[in-house]
């Protein structure tokens, strides 16, 4: 990837600042209520616009319709023989007869963009182009940094079928040198690490730190709580095959796999197949975290074994199941679940780790989903069945994930993970945003 110094800018003046101040930089997330799918704004081009990215754990690289409205002084394509293009992994050179345009060149570098909902995807050309994102110490935001040398890819306009209204393209937060959080880091010379922190409040945003460890500030009712102190660590497991639409040769996957060895409820092992939780060599199996599957998505015979564990432990509760809700499997009246300060008033769940000391404890506001409709308000369990020939057992979703803080060390290939942070008073809601610059 090319080397540039880091910038400070404004969206009409430019000044730099010092390497040793800019300690991480950072993006707000929103949740679209339609699709239940994440978003993150970051700025690009040449004048800074604004751009509204679908969240993509899983992804490589970023990419952007390129064919509606894409009009920058900065954009530069890559050549087929440059080394850059080599180490993109590229499968193909791109040629146009149009005028030259962001996607229209001749011997440059092309992708393979995909939609990670309609399964699609396309060629499109690689390109550089300046993006910028707010810097932050950890507590704060405040004024833009410039990543002059961004890379991405172009893709049509047809990619954004099944996105959020606004969505022009993905943001790539997969374990390539060329996802978001890995050029950020590269940009900053800082370690590869980024947090991720979904908001649970649909009208107010969460956030991503990139390219620091912490602190992770958010505000309670009393004071201030670094999060980044309340980490649990369990290492990330690689995948030894990919899952694009279009397979990179030899290349592994980019997603974030983890080693669960057991499934709990109320601290009672649900019956599993222990070869399930293992990744084979053909990359079936596993457990893997995903923004783009908005609940947990389990093997049927996961799904089958954990939903009756559940149910045996929510009677001891006086909890009676209802007419299921689809997509869910179990649900209850509204009305008979009590609730706590974690969520409804029901069985825990926990995923747990290398030994049974690293767990991910999952309470009622990340295991249940209300839905209230015409005549119908019930809890359901947040948990969907995959299918009996799902190539990953399990698929940990964006629901339990909010309020929740991960960070992805990339340095020492782990995760960290708070579980619930409405247990230690806050909310993936209470960072505070507020800055002097106006950034809009």
């Amino acid at each position: 990837m090319l080397s540039l110094p880091v910038l400070v800018v404004f969206l009409s003046l430019v000044s730099s600042l010092p390497l040793s101040l800019q300690t991480a930089l950072l993006a707000p997330i929103h949740k679209d209520n339609s699709t239940h799918l994440y978003t993150l704004q970051i700025y690009l081009k040449t004048p800074l616009q604004p751009s509204k990215l679908l969240l993509h754990l899983g992804a490589s690289f970023s990419w952007l319709d390129c064919y509606q409205n894409y009009t920058s002084s900065s954009y530069l394509h890559i050549p087929c023989n440059a080394s850059l293009c080599a180490s993109l992994h590229s499968l193909a050179c791109s040629n146009c007869y149009d005028a030259p345009a962001p996607a229209c060149g001749n011997d440059t570098c092309a992708l393979f963009p995909e939609n990670p909902v309609t399964r699609k995807a396309t060629i499109a050309n690689a390109i550089i182009d300046s993006l910028a994102l707010p810097t932050t110490d950890g507590s704060t935001q405040g004024r833009l940094g410039l990543v002059p040398d961004f890379v991405f890819s172009c893709s049509r306009t047809f990619l954004l079928q099944g996105l959020a209204n606004g969505v022009t393209g993905l943001a790539a937060m997969g374990r390539s040198n060329y996802s978001l959080p890995a050029q950020v880091s590269a940009a900053l010379s800082s370690p590869r690490y980024f947090a991720l922190c979904l908001s649970g409040t649909p009208s107010d945003p969460g956030v991503v730190f990139l390219g620091t460890s912490g602190p992770y500030y958010f505000k309670s009712l009393t004071s201030k709580i670094d999060l980044s102190k309340s980490l649990i660590y369990t290492p990330l497991i690689l995948n030894p095959v990919g899952s694009t639409v279009i397979t990179y040769y030899l290349q592994p996957s980019d997603e974030y796999f983890i080693g669960l060895t057991s499934v709990q409820v109320n601290g009672k092992a649900v019956q599993i197949n222990g070869s399930l939780l293992t990744v084979n060599e053909n990359g079936f199996g596993g457990t893997k975290i995903s923004t783009v599957d908005p609940y947990t998505v389990l093997k049927t015979s996961i799904f089958k074994a954990f939903t009756q564990l559940f149910v045996s432990e929510a009677s001891a509760l006086n909890l009676t199941v209802t007419n299921a809700v689809e997509p869910f499997g179990v649900c209850y009246p509204a009305n008979d679940v009590f609730s706590t300060r974690v969520g409804p008033a029901v069985p825990t769940v926990d995923l747990v780790m290398q030994n049974n000391d690293v767990f991910w404890r999952i309470f009622g506001s990340n295991s249940m989903v209300r839905i209230s409709r015409d005549d119908v308000d019930v809890w359901c369990l947040g948990f969907v069945d995959g299918g009996p020939n799902a190539t990953t057992s399990v698929v940990i979703g964006g629901h339990q994930m909010e309020d929740n803080l991960l960070q992805f060390d990339l340095e020492s290939k782990r995760l960290g993970f708070s579980s619930s942070i409405l247990a230690q008073g806050t909310t993936c809601a209470n960072f505070n945003f507020t800055s002097n610059q106006n950034l809009n």
